[in-house]
C-alpha cells in the first residue's frame, strides 16, 4: 500500500499533468478555428477545379491525344500510396486510422500480386508503418519546420510525385488522409490522385464548348495543378483534423486526470485517517497500561 507521501506526490504529478492537457486543448481549440476556415474555404476551389478538369476530360476520354496522367500508363502493376499523417502525437487516432486504411490497402494490393511503394507526409506514418512495412518506403516528406502550410508546401510534393510517375515508377497513385468532419469526427479517407478520376457531377447544364486550345492542350497544363490542388485540400482536411482530434483527446485526458485526482484524494484521506486512528489507538492503550 502507497503511503502517504507517495499519494500526494502522485496527486501532485497527476494536477500538473492535468494543467499540461488542459493547455493543449485551448491552444488546438485556437488552431482548430483557423484550420477548419482554411480547409473550408479550399473545398469550392477544389469542387470547382474538379468540375473543369471533368468536363474537359470528357471531350478527349480514349483519344489519342489525352494526356499521360489521364490515360495512364496503359497498366496497374505499381501502386504508388501517399499517406498523409501529422508530424506530432498526442491526438488521438487521427493517425492510426489514416495508417490502417493505408495498411489495408496496400495488403490488398500485395494479396493481388501487385507491387507496392509507400511515400510518406509526416512523422507519425512513417514511424507506424516501418514496423511492417518498412521495405516498401520509397520517400519522405518532412513538414515539421513548416509554420503555416501553404500551397507551394503542396506543389513541392505534386512536382515529386509527378516526376517519379514521369520515370516510370508507379502506374497508380492514391493519397490518404483524414477528411474534416467535426470536432469528433475525421473520415480516413482514400483518393486516387493518378490516372486522374472525375466523378459526373450533379445538374450539369450540358452545355457545348469550344476551347482553344483543344482540350488535350489544356489539359496538359491544368492537370499537374489539379493534382497539386488535391494533394493541398488533403493536407488542408488533414490540419483541420489533426487539431480537432487533438482538441478531444486533450478534453478526455484532461476529465480522467480530474477522475484520477478524485480517487487518490480519497485513497490519501483514508490512508490519513488510518493512520491517525492508528495512532490514538497507541496513545490510548499505552496510556491505559500505565
Amino acid at each position: 500500500m502507497p503511503s502517504l507521501k507517495d499519494l500526494k506526490i502522485r496527486i501532485t504529478s497527476v494536477k500538473s499533468t492535468r494543467k499540461i492537457t488542459k493547455a493543449m486543448q485551448m491552444v488546438a481549440a485556437a488552431k482548430l478555428r483557423r484550420a477548419q476556415e482554411s480547409a473550408e474555404a479550399a473545398r469550392p476551389y477544389a469542387e470547382r477545379m474538379e468540375g473543369v478538369l471533368g468536363n474537359l476530360a470528357s471531350g478527349v476520354s480514349g483519344a489519342a491525344n489525352a494526356p499521360r496522367l489521364l490515360g495512364g500508363t496503359g497498366g496497374d502493376k505499381v501502386h504508388l500510396l501517399v499517406v498523409a499523417t501529422a508530424e506530432r502525437g498526442l491526438c488521438g487516432g487521427f493517425n492510426s486510422s489514416i495508417v490502417r486504411l493505408a495498411r489495408a490497402h496496400a495488403n490488398r494490393l500485395l494479396a493481388e500480386g501487385k507491387t507496392v511503394k509507400i511515400l510518406t507526409v509526416g512523422k507519425k506514418g512513417r514511424e507506424q508503418l516501418r514496423r511492417d512495412m518498412n521495405n516498401y518506403l520509397i520517400g519522405h516528406v518532412d513538414l515539421s519546420e513548416v509554420k503555416k502550410l501553404a500551397y507551394l508546401d503542396a506543389a513541392r510534393i505534386a512536382q515529386d510525385v509527378l516526376h517519379r510517375y514521369n520515370t516510370g515508377e508507379f502506374d497508380v497513385c492514391t493519397i490518404f488522409y483524414n477528411r474534416f468532419q467535426s470536432v469528433i469526427s475525421q473520415i480516413p479517407t482514400a483518393r486516387q490522385l493518378i490516372p486522374a478520376i472525375f466523378e459526373a457531377s450533379e445538374g450539369a447544364s450540358g452545355a457545348q464548348y469550344e476551347y482553344e486550345p483543344d482540350e488535350g492542350a489544356i489539359l496538359a497544363e491544368l492537370l499537374p495543378r489539379g493534382v497539386a490542388t488535391q494533394i493541398f485540400t488533403a493536407l488542408l482536411e488533414n490540419g483541420a483534423s489533426e487539431q480537432g482530434a487533438r482538441m478531444s483527446a486533450m478534453d478526455n485526458a484532461t476529465r480522467n486526470a480530474g477522475d484520477m485526482i478524485d480517487r487518490l484524494t480519497i485513497q490519501f484521506n483514508r490512508s490519513r485517517q488510518a493512520a491517525i486512528t492508528s495512532e490514538l489507538i497507541e496513545i490510548i492503550s499505552g496510556a491505559e497500561a500505565l
